[in-house]
């Protein structure tokens, strides 16, 4: 039987699997269908399809840990499934995390304006080589994840030892934290694309504040296209921090989950709240992305109209 508790994390979570699965879903296939059609992608719709692929994994690498956590509350006591499951998290969250990166230059690079020659030649080399940026998040992602593995794989040994010489004699006694946590390490090298996107955000918030400044200075009093698009883009990439600072502090709850007298509850509050990251981002980019929010409005009169009649 279970508890209340696990009742009410049981609906959340099934609500934000579906709401995930949805929402990233939509994206995917109103670019892929977009792409039938026209024989062509663009660099932003490429990259967001990637992405949403991506995030789909993580939601259910995520759903799938909630489950385990429920049915097996032992789950992150140093055995073989917590092996499997981080392996694949750590995969899928760093893929998520480079090609949201990825994004985010790529809406700097686009969007903003400077005449440095760096800038200008990343800007006219980034639609050529995207295709090899993302297969480089790719195999960086697969790489931490398998050094995640072969990490976790020596903790483990380490204290099925510790726990036999335990179990022969009294001389030996284990803590719960005679070592460093190997998932956290893990959860601070994720930083690092994070501040990448800090540093894009930042230089497009500069450019936004020049050419507001050039704006007013030959004013016409018409709206000015240029800076929507900077709104819309800064917008976005102040979502993207919310929701990674959101399920950054979740991480870390997770990983310290086994401090805490009531851990099993830790880890299910913390799973999800970390859960509304690839979920809400995503909701985001469907309410400031024109086309994918004028399809979506289409279908709900289509849906009405249809129901009328």
């Amino acid at each position: 039987m279970f508890s209340p508790a696990d009742n009410i994390f049981i609906i959340l979570i099934t609500g934000e699997f579906i709401l995930g699965i949805l929402g990233n879903g939509y994206i995917a296939l109103v670019n892929w269908i977009d792409w039938i059609k026209k024989k062509k992608i663009s660099t932003v719709d490429y990259i967001l399809t990637n992405l949403v692929i991506a995030r789909i994994c993580l939601i259910s690498v995520m759903v799938v840990n909630g489950i385990v956590i429920v049915l097996n509350p032992d789950v992150y006591t140093k055995n073989k499934q917590q092996i499997v499951i981080f392996t694949f998290w750590t995969f899928a969250n760093y893929l998520n995390m480079w090609i949201t990166t990825c994004l985010n230059v790529f809406y700097f690079l686009k969007i903003a304006s400077s005449s440095h020659p760096l800038f200008l030649w990343l800007k006219w080399k980034i639609d050529m080589v995207v295709h090899w940026i993302l297969l480089g998040c790719f195999a960086i992602s697969l790489l931490v994840s398998l050094i995640a593995a072969i990490v976790l794989s020596c903790d483990y040994r380490f204290h099925a030892i510790a726990k036999h010489k335990r179990n022969i004699t009294e001389m030996f006694h284990v803590s719960k934290m005679p070592y460093f946590e190997p998932l956290t390490l893990f959860n601070l090298f994720a930083i690092v694309p994070f501040i990448v996107s800090l540093i894009s955000f930042f230089l497009l918030v500069r450019s936004l504040w020049r050419h507001t400044k050039q704006i007013k200075l030959y004013a016409t009093g018409s709206r000015d296209p240029s800076t929507e698009v900077h709104v819309r883009a800064i917008k976005t990439m102040t979502s993207f921090i919310f929701f990674f600072f959101l399920y950054f502090i979740s991480s870390i709850l997770m990983t310290f989950s086994y401090l805490m007298t009531k851990y099993k509850l830790a880890v299910e509050f913390g799973e999800i709240a970390a859960i509304l990251y690839p979920l809400g981002h995503s909701l985001i980019l469907i309410v400031l992305n024109n086309k994918l929010r004028q399809i979506f409005v289409r279908m709900l009169t289509c849906r009405k109209i249809a129901c009328v009649i």
